[in-house]
């Protein structure tokens, strides 16, 4: 058995990309091995900012022999009066078979000429030759670049190629316009560390021979040897390191040799708001903060860089990114001291210069939008006046912190200053939370908003843009999202169902764009934008079911395929479609559902052929009793009789689980109508007989359609 050795070595790579190359190798490299035919053992992706490499172990010496069937032409093109046409003739030649070798065999598609061959296995190397250009180039990135005066595109430009077969190298050559990479054993150690070429004897050497040349090649290792050093370098200070997974990821991929260096800045700076520290330390330097102590928030004034230099030039190193983040924070508090010279309210009229979208105007004008959607959320929600009155401000000054020095300079704090400034201002601490909560869940890990201002002011800031972005006709298709807009809607739902929010948000969404329809020209019909925007969220919801683990089949049977109805009822009460999926799966999974189901699904089935609509509950207006011909039909009768209070307390109180039990107590009552001593024929000769015993079931299936469209359940 061997091993495969490919290195790629490049100019220094974008951190991000090592990641995402690294991963798509590690699922598309087996996958192509497969279809070559070849089994292996083992394989590792590794990676630094100069190099992509992949070794594999236990590839055989060639593949393995097999046997392949080949389909030819049609049986009748290929034999005309039991004798071969050229058809025929052609097709053995090409297979290097005689026509004595061919045979006919049926398909769905008629009869057509096969050939078994046997076929040789070839050579690992020779397969493997012809895979690593496109493992190579197969790989996809943004900014993918062009070098020299060829077609080849990459990354970085690439510089070495290691293809090593145990010991052999594999003849690959790269051409790239008048240049040429051809592979070779020799790669390169670390820029100033070891900056000699490397050979290596053979592919299992790999690792031992990169850690010779200062190279930490696998990313795992290199990631825990920082987060190690971090800690200790922190902990030299009496502090903790503050490490961020994200920038723990982005560091790794920065380094191939990673070396902490703690650098200090002056105690004054610890006056600024810790956020901005953060920021710019790991926003625009990527250093570690250093906390008092761990679950603090309380900083010292130190920081912890990962240098790629040489680790005896530590002094140096930290002495030219202190002057560094002097002058960065020097920056910072000069904004954050302006910025508070004049009340957040001051900043304002300048929103008029911040243009929220081409054509729909200023920031301001948007400003203008969510004061008047959080007033229709409070109307619906019967804030208290106090409440009230904290929404407004909020809402008003939501967007003001965007015209500061700050957020201009660190766009990532937009919501953190202008909470801190509406503070400097003589806001209530109600307003100025609610500044920043309406910007979460910033990211899919965020927390939700927590108070009730940040919570309504939040949802009608994604509203207007919802709202605003579609009346344009930019509705994200596919990948395609340059608003967020799924984010934007998914959190709205999230929040809805965090804070148990009682909105009505087809109504709000109704009353949004008449407001918004009646003041722009361009904006689609009311009536259009109304429909994208409701199957848009039905869509967000449904995603967001799955994500909480309901089968997708209760999914549709709560929102409706096709079914206005129910998908108007969902956006209604966001609580309700939430509570209903929920309450399906859990009766799924202990099998309560299995004693309904049956029943339910067979009397709609049969509904379905009568005219009776979907709300009518209450029998007594609706069954005729004198035409009843059988004492099932009056069981029956009587059976949902007691049915409608539950049902009633169900749709009031939401109380499905006694809805449940009275619909299972029902099941044996219906059975018998169908199939018991006494049973009927449904579609009974007699059209008003036949209309009445249809109605009996309708108004079963309406009972069960306050739960659910069980004609959407797949069977137990």
């Amino acid at each position: 058995m061997a091993t495969f050795l490919l290195e790629v070595g490049t100019e220094e790579l974008p951190a991000s990309f090592v990641s995402s190359a690294l991963q798509q190798w590690r699922s598309r490299i087996p996958a192509s091995l497969a279809e070559g035919f070849l089994s292996l053992d083992t394989l590792e992706v590794y990676g630094t900012p100069r190099r992509l490499a992949v070794l594999i172990t236990g590839l055989p010496e060639r593949q393995p022999d097999r046997e392949e069937e080949i389909k030819g032409p049609a049986a009748q093109a290929a034999f005309k009066d039991g004798k071969p046409t050229k058809a025929a003739e052609g097709f053995a030649r090409s297979r290097s078979v005689s026509v004595a070798d061919l045979t006919v065999r049926s398909t769905d598609k008629g009869e057509f000429v096969f050939v078994r061959q046997k076929i040789a296995g070839r050579s690992t190397a020779d397969i493997l030759s012809e895979l690593v250009p496109s493992w190579i180039f197969g790989l996809e990135g943004k900014r993918f670049m062009r070098w020299g005066d060829g077609d080849l595109r990459f990354s970085r430009p690439i510089r070495w190629l290691v293809t090593l077969l145990d010991e052999i190298v594999l003849p690959i050559s790269l051409a790239n316009g008048s240049e040429q990479c051809v592979s070779d054993r020799i790669s390169r150690g670390h820029r100033v560390l070891h900056p000699d070429p490397v050979q290596i004897p053979s592919a299992a050497e790999y690792l031992n021979c990169m850690k010779a040349a200062c190279v930490e090649v696998d990313p795992a290792r290199r990631q825990a040897e920082i987060e190690t050093q971090a800690r200790a370098a922190a902990a030299s200070v009496g502090g903790y390191a503050a490490i961020s997974p994200d920038l723990l990821d982005e560091v790794t991929n920065l380094v191939e040799w990673p070396s902490a260096v703690i650098g200090k800045f002056d105690r004054a700076f610890l006056e600024l708001p810790t956020e901005v520290i953060v920021t710019e330390m790991e926003s625009h330097q990527r250093y570690f903060p250093v906390l008092k102590a761990e679950g603090t928030t309380d900083l010292l004034p130190y920081f912890i860089t990962i240098s790629n230099g040489d680790p005896t030039k530590a002094d140096i190193i930290a002495a030219g990114n202190q002057r560094v983040i002097r002058a960065r924070l020097s920056d910072g508090k000069y904004f954050f001291d302006v910025d508070r010279k004049q009340p957040l309210e001051s900043y304002l009229p300048r929103l008029e210069t911040v243009t929220f979208q081409e054509d729909l105007g200023s920031v301001r004008e948007k400003v203008d939008r969510i004061v008047s959607i959080a007033s229709r959320l409070a109307d619906q929600l019967q804030v208290s006046e106090a409440n009230r009155t904290t929404i407004q401000r909020a809402a008003l000054l939501c967007k003001a912190d965007l015209v500061t020095q700050m957020v201009g300079e660190f766009p990532e704090l937009q919501g953190v200053m202008g909470e801190k400034y509406a503070l400097s201002s003589g806001e209530t601490t109600d307003v100025a939370t609610a500044i920043v909560e309406h910007y979460l869940p910033r990211g899919a890990t965020d927390q939700l908003p927590k108070t009730l201002a940040g919570q309504v002011v939040g949802l009608a800031d994604r509203l207007d843009t919802l709202v605003s972005i579609f009346s344009l006709g930019m509705i994200p298709s596919g990948s395609s999202d340059p608003f967020a807009l799924r984010r934007a809607a998914n959190a709205i739902v999230n929040i809805t169902w965090s804070a148990e929010l009682p909105i009505n948000l087809d109504r709000l969404l109704h009353q949004v764009i008449a407001d918004f329809v009646a003041t722009h020209a361009k904006a689609e019909s009311q009536a259009d934008l109304q429909m994208q925007l409701q199957d848009f969220f039905l869509q967000r919801v449904r995603v967001l079911l799955q994500e909480r683990g309901i089968d997708y089949d209760l999914i549709h049977a709560v929102l409706g395929e096709n079914d206005r109805e129910y998908a108007e009822r969902a956006l209604q009460d966001l609580l309700d479609v939430r509570d209903r999926a929920q309450f399906l799966q859990s009766i799924r999974d202990n099998h309560m559902l299995d004693s309904i189901y049956e029943t339910i699904n067979r009397s709609s089935r049969l509904a379905a052929q009568g005219s009776l609509d979907t709300v009518q509950l209450d029998p007594a207006t609706i069954i005729e009793t004198n035409l009843f011909q059988s004492q099932s039909e009056q069981a029956f009768y009587e059976a949902l009789v007691e049915l409608v209070p539950q049902t009633q307390a169900a749709q009031t109180d939401r109380d499905y689980q006694t809805l449940v039990e009275a619909l299972s107590a029902i099941a044996p009552v219906v059975s018998q109508f169908f199939d018991g001593p006494q049973s009927v024929l449904v579609m009974d000769e007699n059209p008003d007989i036949r209309r009445n015993r249809l109605n009996l079931l309708g108004l079963l299936r309406n009972h069960a359609r306050v739960l659910a469209d069980f004609g959407a359940i797949v069977k137990p």
